[in-house]
């Protein structure tokens, strides 16, 4: 059995492009990728094509998927809409929402307040629930804060404990969406989160830049983390932030340092050499 989940995220690595992506090229990679064994494939979302034009034909692409036993789907949503048009496909496990600690970010990428995302989150679980689906919540800056808001580890034990206990949130994903994550809190975050509420998944949702890549990998998983989420190349990143600079964490980074330190990954080695040149039909690079 993989010693850790990698959660492959093409839908993050493509969102931000602004050239449409023709939705059998789409397909095709997306294909590329359920054959290399990831655990879970992130692959599109359901929510306003005047926000994220890139992603209006998810669901022709779901149609296209050539699905196994192997890895699962999950799909991000932004709101009830959004929430009930994905959990009405059997194929996709995970509905993901984007729940931000800092207010500035959660009005930027939702157009909301975090009061009125967890609203939200309320009336999201309740719709997963009764469609037999797993709701995902993505923690953004949940290593840091860029906008001089209060930020602390405290904090975000305080927000994961209320969004396990009040909504009954147990995948949690830290996300650093602007790549300020610093080596020395990761390390330190996992252990805490995972001791004060140990039922609860947690993963990591880095977006950084190659050179910092090790360091922060290293950190996370020493700290305990088991479930990252990683887009090949690196490619993506949060139009959101208008951080050209930072990308996702790249596959091949992190399947490499866990390869050289004989940790099990489940990944097929062919498909993902596969897939990893599959990539150029979609990015150029």
């Amino acid at each position: 059995m993989p010693e850790v989940k990698l959660v492959e995220c093409p839908r993050d690595a493509m969102q931000g492009l602004k050239d449409f992506i023709p939705t059998e090229l789409k397909v095709n990679y997306i294909n590329h990728l359920l054959a290399c064994g990831f655990d879970t494939i992130d692959f599109g979302s359901f929510v306003s094509p005047k926000a994220i034009p890139q992603m209006r034909d998810t669901a022709e692409v779901l149609k296209g998927l050539y699905l196994n036993a192997d890895s699962k789907l999950l799909a991000i949503v932004a709101n009830e809409r959004g929430a009930t048009d994905a959990a009405s496909f059997d194929e996709i496990r995970y509905l993901g929402f984007p729940f931000s600690i800092s207010e500035q970010f959660q009005q930027r990428n939702t157009n909301s307040s975090i009061e009125d995302a967890l609203h939200q989150i309320d009336t999201l679980q309740a719709i997963a629930q009764q469609a037999n689906k797993k709701l995902v919540v993505y923690l953004s800056m949940g290593f840091g804060n860029p906008y001089g808001e209060e930020w602390n580890t405290d904090l975000v034990l305080s927000w994961s404990e209320r969004l396990h206990k009040d909504f009954g949130v147990d995948i949690l994903a830290l996300s650093d969406t602007i790549g300020c994550a610093d080596p020395t809190d990761v390390r330190n975050l996992f252990p805490q989160l995972k001791k004060e509420l140990p039922s609860v998944e947690f993963g990591a949702h880095f977006h950084t830049v190659r050179e910092k890549a090790v360091e922060i990998i290293a950190a996370a998983y020493d700290g305990g983390c088991r479930r990252f989420d990683t887009a090949i190349k690196g490619f993506g990143g949060c139009p959101m932030a208008k951080d050209e600079l930072t990308g996702n964490l790249a596959t091949e980074q992190l399947v490499s340092w866990l390869e050289e330190r004989k940790i099990e990954t489940g990944m097929d080695k062919v498909a993902f050499q596969d897939a990893f040149l599959a990539s150029s039909t979609i990015f150029n690079s």
